[in-house]
């Protein structure tokens, strides 16, 4: 019986399953990918800290904190130390097991970073806290983030390998198969992690993939990460039960559904009449709720909401924070109306380049060279450095030939200065030290991957107060307040000496 049957089993006798089944384990995203796909990744290092001793009591058995997307905007846009948010993070949680996602050799940057960067980023996640570790490769590469486990591993982190996933004719079941394999082989990770960035996962599907990948991994614990965009995933997340996974990846809502991942009271109810044993603290969750849409009213943030089924993501498979982006870059340049036009384009491009996995940094580079072809009327007339570097190996082993002609074609309309061979990158490092002597190497490691003066104008920003431009203002938002409610006349507001007063007229 799959978990729709007993569903409607459940529902058609009024109650749950006779006794109790298999304890199901929940990794909560609300901190990491939630608001990352939801909220633009804005989830300042003081939201954290008021959710923080909530998110200690609740029983999650681990708290998804960052991955080098968190890193990015912070140092970028928020002006924030990210080190110092994964410190207090810890500090104010200490019985809370958080979890940080590395992104193959090139963490927050593009091109891969040398060794020497990715193995100090490995020890300073380790001694600014972490004790739970993992990465994913776009290609599913696994050369590219066997060092990088085996030497948290050695640390002493728990750690986790994700077998990233698409649909595509060479992903098949066998393949991911074949990647939790290597993982196991080449890493000797504690935790195989299914990672469905692009929310492409179906009930279907997870019947087949899950028992094949159990079957393989032995007594490890086999994690499901999945988004809700196409509105299956909370289904495929109860599919995954049944089928024999270990946990599931939610997040709180309201800072769930649409982008992100299906919620964390939705499916812990339907895993409960199914009759397993989900031991989460409903209360606390409760309370972190009631926090996100306090702050999501404060400073106007979007809440998560569960979309209709749509069958052409199927076919360009492309990350919804990036399908806005695009809609605004179309409309910029006069070209709204092409909007599916580009949706195809991309799943042409994505087929024609072997079928790469749509997450970061993959989807960019395909939906730049989707965007450039419909834009300039010929198509890889226009070539991103990105999309040269990819078909010479750069990123790693492709699944499947290119044709040769477009091949030939990408590599002359690329940039010439880009050599045909990759090689690997110097150490970057002890240079760094040298050039700022009096910084810690957790600066240094933001230096390598942040070009120019990010991480000079962060640090500035730190000692003044933070990015005014991502900091709230509760005056003017009290006066926006007086503005919008009642009807004409004078509104009155005191608060001890200030005394706020809004004349509001006739229109």
């Amino acid at each position: 019986m799959d978990a729709t049957e007993m569903i409607a089993s459940v529902m058609s006798v009024g109650g749950r399953p006779a006794g109790s089944r298999r304890e199901i384990k929940i990794i909560d995203t609300t901190l990491r990918d939630a608001h990352q796909s939801i909220w633009a990744t804005r989830m300042r290092t003081e939201h954290i800290e008021q959710m923080a001793a909530d998110f200690d009591k609740v029983g999650f058995e681990h708290v998804d904190l960052v991955a080098p997307i968190q890193f990015d905007v912070a140092v970028r846009y928020l002006k924030e130390d990210p080190w110092e948010r994964v410190r207090r993070a810890h500090e104010l949680a200490p019985n809370t097991k958080f979890r940080a996602l590395i992104r193959s050799r090139n963490i927050a940057a593009f091109d891969f970073l040398p060794d020497d960067v990715i193995m100090a980023w490995v020890e300073r996640l380790y001694a600014n806290g972490f004790r739970v570790i993992g990465s994913f490769d776009g290609l599913n590469d696994i050369d590219n983030i066997a060092p990088g486990l085996r030497h948290a591993k050695k640390l002493g982190a728990e750690t986790f390998g994700a077998v990233s996933f698409c649909e595509s004719p060479v992903h098949t079941d066998e393949l991911f198969v074949a990647k939790a394999t290597e993982l196991i082989e080449k890493a000797d990770v504690d935790r195989i992690m299914l990672k469905d960035a692009g929310g492409l996962l179906t009930p279907e599907r997870i019947r087949t993939l899950v028992p094949a990948l159990k079957d393989v991994i032995g007594d490890r614990s086999l994690e499901v990460h999945t988004h809700s965009l196409t509105g299956l995933a909370p289904l495929v997340c109860l599919e995954a039960a049944e089928a024999g996974a270990d946990s599931l990846h939610l997040s709180v809502a309201p800072l769930s559904s649409g982008n992100g991942q299906p919620s964390v009271q939705n499916v812990v109810r339907d895993l409960r009449a199914l009759g397993y044993v989900v031991n989460v603290d409903d209360e606390k969750i409760g309370e972190i709720s009631q926090t996100i849409r306090q702050i999501a009213e404060h400073e106007d943030k979007p809440l998560g909401e569960p979309v209709e089924y749509n069958g052409l993501h199927f076919m360009h498979q492309t990350p919804g924070g990036m399908l806005s982006n695009f809609r605004t870059q179309l409309a910029t340049a006069g070209l709204a109306d092409r909007y599916e036009e580009l949706l195809l384009e991309i799943a042409r491009v994505r087929s024609e380049l072997a079928y790469p996995i749509m997450i970061t940094p993959f989807a960019q580079f395909v939906g730049t060279q989707a965007a450039m072809n419909v834009m300039a009327g010929e198509r890889y007339k226009m070539v991103p450095n990105e999309i040269k570097k990819y078909v010479l190996g750069y990123y790693g082993d492709l699944l499947a030939e290119i044709d040769p002609e477009l091949r030939q074609k990408i590599i002359d309309n690329g940039a010439s200065d880009i050599a045909l061979e990759p090689s690997e990158p110097k150490p970057m490092l002890e240079d760094l030290a040298a050039r700022y002597p009096d910084e810690s190497i957790d600066h240094h490691l933001l230096r390598a991957m942040f070009a120019g003066s990010q991480v000079d104008e962060m640090k500035m920003a730190v000692a003044s107060g933070g990015n005014p431009d991502e900091i709230p203002h509760p005056l003017l938002g009290i006066v926006k307040s007086l503005h919008a409610t009642g009807q004409t006349g004078t509104k009155t507001l005191n608060a001890g000496d200030l005394k706020i007063s809004i004349t509001k007229g006739e229109n």
